[in-house]
């Protein structure tokens, strides 16, 4: 199985610096794509004491896992990012394919997939990173830091004695305390970026924990890890609670009756096992007077994903399980929320369900904080769908009259009048906020003015008030229905090859990792060889015709993959670009590692550039010299090669080479075509980001 590997520190900054100053993107996130703020509304909410310039951010899974996920999230607007759930079982085995967002979404994989330690590096790195944007000024605030300010937020599972365990207890406190983990990564930052090495990173990364546990998880196992955090890890808590709340009956109406996914089937062992709900109400209330004497804060996210049986062919017959999001999810959750809301309306909520563009206004005006997505971050667009969400909040905002999130939640569905009466007795100080309410003045200002903390428990109100309305109408929509997420992603019935496709780019997008990339070529068409050993000597028998129509390449970047399969998914030509383009490796290490799997390694080095090949199984390499010569062989055929044009000058074999061993010169055209391709520093990619212009001009391969 495939592992992700972390980049070098200091070609991740680099890249991202070159390719916002060349190419106007960031990770292959266009600069359209990031989001800026709107000067005149404050959308900026705390959570857990702390503030972020928005309520949006991605759920606790694959759009932030690694440095470059943490930066393409918030670049385009997410500001309480949800790191992926890290616990002491960090070996797992996940199958693969492991995400199937064909339709609406399903997933069997839950956690982490990189080692603790890596994953405190790449936590550290994103925010290092995340750093240099806000002092490069990329977004262009200079005097608004409101537009910036961000929280990250831990995530971590799945049991008490894994979360007790010396292993996790230190990750929390390294991510509590980074100062060890900034200046290791410091030292990384290479002598032509030697700017950023005085840059004061933030060092206390997070002092708060999002809780996933596993479902079936006992409600004294949750109590007694929630008290464990609170108390010695002293850390604010979140706890994620599972849809199994809202009751099979209730989960598979919704399922069935009323959103026509017949096909989905629950199974009662997964409520029966699950947290009950009496027991959610009674660990809520005493985990939130355990949080309220330690000085810290309680709340519960809705909602993990939905166990499921697996009925579809996409994953391995072998799961009997999968988990549920989108859509469905949805409206699942927002009915679980209004219950729980009815029993316990103080108590703090996070939300992450079938999250998009279309229904966020929504669910700010339920007052949630963080509002997390991940299903729709799959899709075509990638990172780039998230300025739309607060596009869309911004439009609802303004059309309402409301500059502030608490103002919003008060007027969106004009319960205002109700939450300010539920909230004040009768007399002046009622009459004046709702006076400024009806005249579309500062709410806040005239609450504040009549009591301080009014405003806050008005908005409060409001927002349970708001949540069976958003409730009901999310129910009766027609785009959570089965019928309408039926149609699965085009398929045009061609095959993709190493070289040359239909260009679409889907497959940039929606890898959440930003393992597939763009390179340059020239077209080309031109006559090769076969070498074939004969009698002791090397013979060339013509073979073929080597052709590459296109300029636009697509690569796959192999320690950025972990083999999801979304880019699959999405391809409108068959084979998945993870599997049919060329795959490189970032050390050669990795390369030999992954044994058996095609792909490439590129060295660039002070006696010439270096490939390491293996094409359909067999292994080769080519070195480029600075002259314009190259060798290329397969271990038992040698070829000197004059490379700029590609042309063979001579060939000779081992003196020990077995008769009619034959080597393939289109295998060299493959290598040299996307080795100079990768290199051309014209254009970023992970590859070439190692590679300073210092080095390349010293080595005269300058493009």
């Amino acid at each position: 199985m495939a592992e992700l590997i972390g980049a070098p520190f200091g070609a991740l900054l680099r890249r991202m610096l070159r390719e916002h100053e060349r190419e106007g993107k960031v990770f292959d996130l266009p600069a359209r794509k990031f989001w800026h703020g709107a000067r005149d509304l404050d959308t900026s909410v705390r959570f857990h004491g702390r503030t972020a310039a928005n309520p949006l951010g991605p759920a606790a899974g694959p759009q932030d896992q690694m440095a470059q996920n943490i930066v393409l999230s918030w670049l385009a607007g997410s500001r309480i990012l949800e790191l992926k759930t890290i616990q002491i079982n960090d070996r797992l085995a996940l199958p693969r394919p492991c995400i199937d967002a064909t339709t609406v979404g399903y997933n069997v994989e839950w956690s982490q997939e990189l080692r603790l330690e890596d994953s405190l590096r790449e936590y550290v790195a994103g925010s290092m990173l995340l750093d240099v944007l806000k002092a490069d000024n990329l977004l262009g605030l200079p005097s608004d830091r409101l537009k910036q300010d961000t929280i990250l937020d831990m995530s971590v599972g799945y049991d008490l004695a894994g979360i007790r365990s010396p292993q996790v207890r230190g990750w929390i406190e390294s991510m509590k305390d980074a100062r060890a983990h900034v200046e290791a990564l410091r030292a990384e930052i290479p002598d032509d970026l030697r700017r950023w090495r005085d840059l004061d990173f933030a060092t206390r990364l997070s002092d708060q924990i999002t809780l996933s546990t596993f479902h079936g998880c006992p409600a004294g196992e949750i109590e007694g890890i929630v008290r464990f955090l609170l108390t010695e890890m002293d850390v604010h808590v979140t706890v994620k609670l599972n849809p199994t709340l809202l009751g099979r009956q209730a989960v598979d109406s919704v399922l069935h009756d009323v959103l026509g996914y017949h096909e989905v089937r629950t199974r009662a062992e997964d409520f029966d096992k699950d947290l009950q709900w009496s027991q959610a109400l009674e660990i809520t209330d005493r985990l939130s007077e355990v949080a309220r004497s330690r000085g810290r804060t309680f709340q519960v996210k809705f909602s993990n994903t939905l166990v499921v049986r697996n009925h579809r062919a996409f994953f391995p017959a072998s799961e009997a399980v999968m988990y549920l999001s989108g859509g469905p999810l949805h409206v699942i959750t927002l009915a679980l929320v209004d219950k729980y809301r009815r029993a316990r309306p103080e108590v703090a909520i996070s939300f992450s369900a079938g999250v998009d563009a279309q229904n966020f206004p929504d669910c700010v005006a339920l007052g949630f904080t963080p509002i997390t997505t991940c299903t729709d971050l799959l899709r075509p667009g990638g990172y780039g769908r998230l300025p739309r969400y607060m596009a869309l909040l911004e439009e609802r905002m303004r059309a309402l009259g409301a500059t502030r999130l608490g103002d919003y939640v008060v007027r969106a569905f004009g319960r205002g009048e109700e939450a300010v009466s539920a909230e004040t007795r009768d007399g002046p100080a009622r009459g004046s906020v709702l006076a400024a309410l009806a005249g579309g003045a500062d709410v806040r200002a005239a609450a504040e003015a009549a009591e301080p903390g009014l405003f806050d428990r008005i908005v409060r109100r409001a927002a349970v008030l708001n949540t069976p309305l958003v409730a009901a109408r999310a129910a009766a929509d027609p785009r959570y229905q089965a019928e309408k997420n039926r149609v699965a992603p085009r398929k045009i019935g061609s095959h993709l090859a190493l070289f040359d496709c239909i260009n679409c780019d889907k497959c940039l997008p929606v890898c959440p990792n930003d393992a597939n990339f763009v390179y340059e070529t020239g077209p080309l068409s031109v006559e090769y060889g076969r070498f074939v050993v004969r009698e002791g000597t090397v013979t060339s028998v013509p073979a073929g015709t080597f052709v590459v129509t296109k300029a636009h390449q697509i690569a796959n970047f192999q320690d950025f993959c972990n083999e999801c399969g979304n880019c699959d998914v999405f391809c409108p030509e068959d084979g998945g670009p993870y599997i049919e383009k060329p795959r490189f490796f970032g050390s050669l290490q990795a390369w030999t590692a992954l044994h058996g799997r095609d792909g490439f390694f590129v060295a660039r080095r002070a006696e010439g550039d270096a490939m390491w090949a293996r094409i359909r199984g067999r292994e080769y390499r080519l070195d480029v010299q600075a002259a314009g010569h190259a060798r290329f062989t397969d271990g038992v055929i040698t070829v000197e090669v004059r490379h700029p044009e590609r042309r063979p000058l001579r060939a000779e074999a081992r003196a020990d080479a077995p008769e009619g061993h034959a080597l393939d010169f289109s295998a060299y055209l493959n290598m040299a075509l996307a080795l100079d391709g990768v290199l051309d520093l014209r254009r970023s990619n992970p590859v070439n980001a190692a590679v300073s212009e210092a080095r390349a001009s010293e080595e005269g391969r300058t493009a």
